[in-house]
């Protein structure tokens, strides 16, 4: 828990001027840093906005003079200055010839301290890097260095009591038809297509149409010969269909069925985000899926098993790691509810827009660890890009929750948990560790793997102290996707910060 007299705990609005304490040690004892000194430096704090301070440091003068003497002091001893023999060179010549470069040293020097000092003295936990120009500062000839910066950081709450809370827990038992509806699902990535003559279209069947998109009468988008698999909710690369697989039900070829889509954030046109477009599908082919061969060969390669009872063992498995999913997804929503029903801080547009890429990849995460098959997180990401602002401040203020709750409770993640959690993503995705934790390195991951894992760890504390009620599962319905846009045009990444260069993403004919 942050100290109540900490400064960066003021209320709105207000300022704290902070002289840096000297470390004081008893006498005859030495600590680890001793022949560290400290800087004399004053810092001032001030709310700025939600979730965002402004700070102000002045470091005093003599500390600076210090810097100074030892530099020219070492050059003095040093220098080779045309006309004068090595190191008899007069200071003020020395310091005329070397001031430029001295100065850049001492400024990078201070502030480098300055900075490791203020960290040390003041919990500010920063969620961005400060917005800090080194080559736009400069330290003066006479009196202090002055520099100040804004900083992003963690919202200010009080947590209730999370122990002993009482949840509702989604429970079921999968029928031996459920396990068979799914294996065909997870099989039919490996099927094959065949045309089916009589129509009826069905959900699992594939539809090849034309789709052409509407706005009102404008149209928007249009798209020759994609396939569509026939499920509850489709999800474009910009846009989610439910309610799909009713309004197409019984199609035959040569028909034309019209189904709402809503766009995501990731839309090619920035009006578009969140509207409501019409598709109109004209049905060119009902296709059928037909299973793959399950012999020996088929099922060692595929699934690392050798028998159809040993697959479906597999799938029932997959179902039940997907139902722990589910019920932990509705205990963290309800633990968010009632955590933060009396917490009233909202967290700020561009704030959101800078994490939701973190947030975004904490999800994925998620998801893998629950075993859930590419497409499907695919679709749910899909989902969870209808609103990025809105789904990712549900995130971060679960994040924010979670990780002060395992401050309290001294809740730590080490590089071994890290390790162990990339051996185990490994297995599950069947590369090596290696590979993994490269791939992790390259897309900066490993800070978010860790904060993910010590949320997890929270959220197992909350969970094991609380009280269930049993409740029946809803079905949430089948998800596929289509590697297809609505609308035309070049999409948008809506996790992307707003200072990062777009990235160049090819939209789909």
């Amino acid at each position: 828990m942050a100290d109540e007299n900490d400064p960066i705990q003021a209320e709105e609005s207000t300022a704290v001027a902070v002289q840096a304490p000297e470390a004081e040690m008893p006498p005859g004892e030495e600590g680890p840093d001793t022949d560290k000194k400290k800087l004399k430096q004053t810092v001032l704090i001030t709310d700025v906005g939600p979730c965002r301070k402004h700070i102000k440091v002045t470091v005093e003068r003599e500390d600076i003079d210090e810097l100074f003497s030892e530099k020219y002091k070492e050059l003095v001893s040093d220098s080779q200055v045309p006309g004068f023999r090595p190191g008899k060179a007069p200071k003020q010549i020395v310091v005329r010839k070397f001031k430029k470069d001295v100065s850049e040293q001492v400024r990078g020097q201070v502030l480098l301290a300055s900075l490791e000092q203020l960290a040390d003295d003041f919990d500010v936990a920063p969620l961005s890097p400060p917005d800090i120009n080194p080559n736009k500062l400069d330290i003066p000839d006479k009196g202090p260095f002055i520099y100040e910066f804004e900083v992003e950081v963690r919202p200010q709450f009080e947590l209730p009591n999370y122990r002993g809370l009482k949840l509702k827990r989604p429970v079921h038992t999968y029928s031996d038809d459920e396990v068979a509806e799914e294996e065909k699902r997870i099989l039919s990535r490996y099927g094959s297509l065949a045309p089916k003559p009589e129509g009826n279209a069905q959900i699992g069947d594939f539809l090849t149409v034309d789709m052409t998109t509407r706005l009102g009468d404008t149209l928007i988008g249009t798209s020759k010969e994609i396939t569509i698999r026939v499920d509850d909710t489709i999800a474009f690369k910009d846009g989610v269909a439910k309610g799909l697989a009713e309004k197409v039900a019984g199609a035959n070829a040569n028909d034309t069925r019209v189904v709402d889509i809503v766009m995501t954030d990731a839309a090619a046109q920035e009006g578009l985000k969140g509207k409501t477009v019409q598709a109109t599908l004209e049905i060119k082919e009902v296709k059928t899926l037909r299973m793959p061969e399950l012999d020996e060969e088929f099922l060692e390669s595929k699934f690392g098993v050798r028998t159809t009872d040993q697959l479906r063992e597999r799938v029932r498995v997959m179902l039940e790691r997907r139902l722990e999913y589910q019920q932990r997804n509705s205990a963290r929503e309800q633990v968010l509810e009632l955590i933060t029903a009396s917490a009233d801080w909202d967290l700020p547009r561009d704030l959101l827009l800078r994490q939701a890429r973190k947030s975004f990849a904490r999800r994925v995460m998620e998801m893998q660890e629950a075993g859930l098959s590419e497409e499907e997180i695919r679709a749910r990401s899909r989902m969870l890009e209808q609103d990025v602002v809105k789904s990712t401040q549900a995130s971060l203020k679960e994040h924010f929750v979670l990780q002060k709750i395992a401050e309290v409770e001294k809740i730590e993640v080490n590089d071994d948990d890290v390790n162990d959690e990339i051996e185990r993503l490994a297995d599950q995705s069947g590369e090596s560790a290696r590979r993994v934790r490269a791939k992790m390195e390259k897309d900066d991951l490993l800070e978010t793997l860790a904060a993910q894992l010590m949320e997890r760890l929270a959220l197992n504390l909350i969970l094991e102290s609380a009280e269930y009620e049993d409740m029946p599962l809803i079905p949430e319905g089948g998800m596929a996707t289509v590697d297809q846009q609505a609308i035309e045009g070049e999409l948008n990444d809506p996790t992307k910060a707003p200072d990062e260069e777009p990235k160049a993403e090819q939209s789909s004919e």
